[in-house]
């Protein structure tokens, strides 16, 4: 039996090195390597890659939509027609009507940052990358210059590790397993999160927060080490900037008022007061999910305080890519275009695509018929007459199935590729492992031949691939250079240090002096939680199944279950299994109800992106509204009511 290294390109922490291994040259298993973070193990989806990768789900030939119905196509015939349609637009409507929808579906740079090039080229329409992280790394810029944190090789070492808004377990089960090698050696984990979450159950504390309260827990704890004289003196000296002016808010918060609104008791809060103030190896680690709320940026900056009054130089981890030395809007091509092209809000994008301002719409690496908020929206836009739709992908999604044309895509295991982790720091050659399944084509593949259908003649455009990472990775590396990459080295990605702070002060800014450019308090301001008892928030996050809308044709579809507490059951009278019809300005959605200890009152919670009994996409609950700071989703606020279905 041989074997065939690679690494998984999906929007995850973890990003592993896997081998693939081969009996009578064809692929039977995959198996997670120990390199990297990867410890040997997989989770559920890369065990399963080989399976996807020849579901009877996949795009095999590419497609055209005629009268209704997707009839098969040639390449040829495929590409024309997009050449001559795109030509048309540009030429009646300005190429500021022609969008590019593109996110993390594949996270290689050969396959989502470089392609973008065309695009680029030709002007399109682009959207902010709003959808996911952004308000979170806007918030923590505002107090640390960039967003950068710990080294997750350092989580066995903690001896005390907060898991803030982040079920790891499921999310980041490498991140996971690195931690309870902690434990195992006497460290201490917390889960602050408002449902007992797979990550819960295995911390030695759980504390239970009400949905949206994380800026006053912050303020609860500052409170305690403030007056109990627990804080670090001499690096908030040293170090930070403001904390006269954080110290001054913490006091004016009171114990009763801190427990109404969080539902934490006070011992509670002074445990992890003392947690903090005598563990200086520690981390806390903050939630992505925790920050898809309305005010989840307030949060993200709050939680990141609470290292730096305790002494810690970055003491939090949220996301590592803005530590790398990367050259991303060369690879994209955003620095290399002629012009500036427009930008719109990829949140809010469902209402533009809903009034036909966008009659050219390309997506690759995106399904976001399922994964953007507005979600009906969003559909009623793709089914416009007068919009042309042309999707580029693996697997028949919700999104190529509203499509006018539909061009089939190689995963990650049929193309050579590098993948950037923004979790950890390792980098390694994603190598080709089988052959395209049917008529699949790279992203590059399918960038060139639009671009000489369209008499582009500019270089940059395809740029070899190659050539391209050398100059945006010319400095990325600590132990190597892309050539040692290209033969199959492991090399580390060059960090920034930790005690760097990129702010106009050169410190940690406890209080931020670039808040006013958000239009934002220089702190975190916990903003008022619903006070509707009618209301209930709606929270979503993911299953360890799937990556975002992926791997329902190896696991079944994202099951249509609404997770509500027992006395808000009680209250409703629901049982389990009862279908329960949940419902705001935009719409309803029926789910089934289980009853679960782990939900808060006035909370209900469903898995992330997928749909109801009856088809209907979850997010067609979800508002296009933008958050303050970074312009962040709010699906992790929503305001839904419930009601048992007479049916």
């Amino acid at each position: 039996m041989t074997g065939a290294r690679t690494v998984c390109a999906r929007d995850c922490y973890d990003t592993c090195f896997m081998t693939v291994s081969f009996h009578d040259s064809e692929p039977v298993r995959t198996m997670g390597e120990k390199t990297g973070i990867t410890q040997g193990v997989l989770c559920p989806r890369g065990y399963q890659d080989i399976k996807r990768a020849t579901s009877e789900n996949r795009i095999l030939h590419p497609f055209v939509r005629v009268n209704d119905a997707f009839q098969q196509a040639s390449w040829s015939d495929a590409l024309d027609l997009i050449a001559e349609t795109l030509t048309e637009t540009r030429h009646t409507r300005g190429p500021q009507s022609c969008l590019q929808l593109c996110f993390s579906g594949n996270q290689g740079l050969f396959s989502s940052y470089l392609p973008q090039r065309l695009f680029y080229a030709l002007g399109f329409t682009q959207t902010d990358s709003s959808l996911c992280s952004k308000s979170g790394h806007e918030a923590l810029n505002l107090h640390y210059g960039l967003s950068y944190g710990v080294n997750p090789d350092e989580l066995p070492e903690k001896d005390l590790t907060v898991y803030w808004g982040f079920n790891a377990a499921v999310s980041a089960p490498h991140f996971h397993r690195l931690s309870l090698k902690s434990q195992k050696n006497g460290g201490i984990i917390v889960s602050v999160d408002p449902r007992k979450s797979e990550t819960a159950h295995t911390a030695d504390l759980w504390i239970q927060i009400q949905p949206g309260s994380d800026v006053a827990l912050v303020y609860g704890i500052l409170k305690y080490l403030i007056e109990s004289d627990q804080v670090d003196r001499d690096f908030i000296t040293r170090h930070t900037y403001g904390s006269q002016i954080l110290e001054r808010e913490a006091r004016n918060w009171t114990e009763e008022r801190v427990e109404v609104l969080t539902g934490v008791k006070w011992e509670d809060i002074t445990y992890l007061g003392d947690l903090y103030a005598e563990k200086k190896s520690q981390v806390t680690l903050i939630g992505i999910g925790m920050q898809k709320s309305v005010y989840g940026s307030e949060s993200v900056r709050a939680v990141s305080l609470l290292p730096a009054v305790s002494g810690v130089h970055r003491g939090f981890f949220y996301s590592n890519a803005q530590g790398f030395s990367i050259d991303y809007l060369y690879l994209t091509g955003e620095s290399l275009a002629k012009k500036p092209v427009k930008s719109v809000s990829q949140v809010a994008v469902g209402s533009l695509l809903e009034q036909g301002i966008y009659p050219f719409v390309y997506v690759h690496n995106m399904n976001p018929a399922q994964t953007l908020p507005n979600a009906a929206a969003v559909r009623r836009g793709f089914e416009r007459d007068d919009v042309f739709v042309a999707v580029h992908d693996t697997h028949w999604t919700e999104t190529a199935s509203c499509a006018d044309i539909v061009l089939p895509a190689p995963t990650f295991l049929e193309k050579e590729d590098v993948v950037i982790p923004w979790g950890h720091r390792y980098v390694r050659k994603s190598s080709q492992v089988i052959p395209p399944v049917g008529e699949s084509r790279s992203e590059l593949w399918v960038m060139a031949q639009l671009a000489h259908r369209l008499g582009l003649d500019t270089t940059w455009v395809c740029e070899d691939c190659w050539k391209a990472i050398e100059k945006a990775l010319e400095h990325a590396f600590e132990n190597g250079s892309v050539q040692d990459l290209r033969t199959g080295s492991t090399l580390a990605l060059r960090m920034n240090p930790c005690d760097e702070y990129q702010t106009p002060t050169g410190k940690i800014e406890l209080a931020s002096t670039k808040a006013g450019e958000y239009h934002a308090s220089p702190l975190p301001v916990q903003h008022p939680l619903s006070s509707d008892e009618k209301d209930y928030t709606l929270l979503t996050s993911s299953m360890r199944n799937y990556t975002h809308t992926q791997f329902q044709d190896i696991y079944g579809p994202i099951p249509p279950l609404v997770f509500i507490g027992i006395k808000d059951a009680l209250r409703n009278d629901i049982k389990d299994s009862d279908i329960i019809i949940l419902y705001n300005e935009l719409g309803s959605i029926a789910m089934k109800a289980v009853i679960s200890v782990s939900i808060p009152p006035g909370a209900v919670w469903i898995p992330r992106q997928g749909n109801d009994l009856h088809g209907i996409p979850v997010n067609s609950l979800t508002p296009g509204i933008t958050q303050e700071i970074g312009g962040g989703p709010t699906f992790n606020s929503i305001a839904v009511r419930i009601r048992k279905s007479s049916d």
